[in-house]
């Protein structure tokens, strides 16, 4: 299924035990993160009431007169969870999430303000926000948001990059020089501003911020892929396969794109950390994803505003700091397993 030389990369990689080690981690925080309402949700992963099982995490709303109580809205779950423990002879029981709350609910304890300081007590394990939103909840669907952000903007990048910048390698002449000019042009765009009007006009979205980020993130990536292009065109097995009839998609798919495209790989998890903080900055400047979107940016400026209030900066900051150095020792490891010094395509 895999060639020997992927193999060998793989190999290498799994030998940098920095690498690698932070690979298994940053998997897990995105497996963590994509299933966030089964571990982090006001609502519980399983409730046993007369016999019957309730999956409310996943499931629809489930109106409070289903258990026993008198209204006929959503179940106030804590609510249920005392009449639970004050009738232990029902029988009837909850499982609860390992953080029982959700990035959008407004905790308030009676007779105290928000933010409130780390507890145990109230299971607010990092505390809350300004707004009585409890914080690691926002983490973890912040997370979520920003990784999957990156992703889709790095996505975005390579296809248009690549596609671009292989074109421009290859074809070269009159196609090269419009887009060294169009790519020189763009990149003299001052795209905060772009977004700051845009902002100013409509209430920016995942999906808006995404493509016009998109838009002007490509045009580094292509110079690589013109560069990589333009050597491999003129080695040998390219000129041989031309003498024999091979026809340019061929040449293209076959030979060229396999060769060039395995150095760019190496880019991929720094793409991923420019995605997230690019993410993060707008959201700190106000210029991102609108209130209450889960935000790491939009946490770092309450906590900035508000410094009294450590808990708030601090977790952010420690977050972002764990994730993007995560992500940096991966770069590292993928760099080194991919260095051509060590494998060749043909080795």
């Amino acid at each position: 299924m895999f060639s020997p030389q992927a193999k060998r990369r793989w190999q290498r990689f799994k030998s940098l035990k920095r690498g690698y080690y932070s690979f298994i981690a940053i998997c897990v925080l995105i497996f963590v993160s994509l299933f966030a309402e089964i571990w982090v949700n006001n609502r519980p992963i399983l409730i046993h009431y007369n016999d019957t099982l309730y999956f409310p995490s996943y499931g629809d709303i489930i109106p409070g007169e289903t258990f026993g109580l008198d209204y006929q809205w959503e179940t106030n779950y804590r609510e249920l969870k005392q009449q639970f423990k004050d009738h232990p002879e029902s029988g009837n029981w909850m499982i609860e999430a390992l953080v029982p709350y959700n990035p959008y609910e407004n905790h308030f304890i009676e007779g105290e303000f928000p933010p409130y300081a780390p507890s145990f007590e109230h299971s607010h394990y990092l505390g809350t926000d300004m707004a009585g939103r409890d914080i690691l909840s926002r983490l973890v669907y912040g997370f979520r948001i920003a990784i999957l952000f990156s992703l889709f903007l790095l996505t975005i990048s390579y296809v248009v990059g690549i596609i671009i910048g292989a074109l421009m390698g290859f074809l070269g002449g009159g196609f090269d020089l419009i887009f060294q000019r169009i790519i020189e042009i763009l990149s003299n765009v001052p795209i905060l501003y772009i977004i700051m009007i845009v902002a100013s006009i409509i209430t920016p979205n995942f999906w808006t911020l995404a493509l016009m980020l998109g838009a002007f993130s490509w045009m580094g990536l292509t110079w690589y892929m013109r560069t990589e292009t333009y050597r491999e065109n003129t080695r040998e097995y390219v000129l041989a396969a031309r003498s024999i009839g091979a026809s340019n998609w061929r040449i293209m798919f076959k030979h060229i794109l396999p060769n060039s495209v395995s150095i760019l790989v190496t880019f991929f998890p720094f793409s991923v950390v420019s995605g997230i903080t690019a993410l993060t900055s707008l959201d700190y400047l106000g210029f991102g994803l609108p209130a209450p979107t889960p935000s790491w940016g939009e946490l770092l400026q309450q906590g900035t505003s508000n410094l009294d209030y450590q808990w708030i900066a601090a977790s952010a900051v420690i977050a972002l700091t764990i994730v993007l150095t995560l992500v940096t020792f991966i770069g590292e490891a993928v760099r080194e397993a991919f260095d051509p010094k060590k494998y060749s395509y043909f080795s």
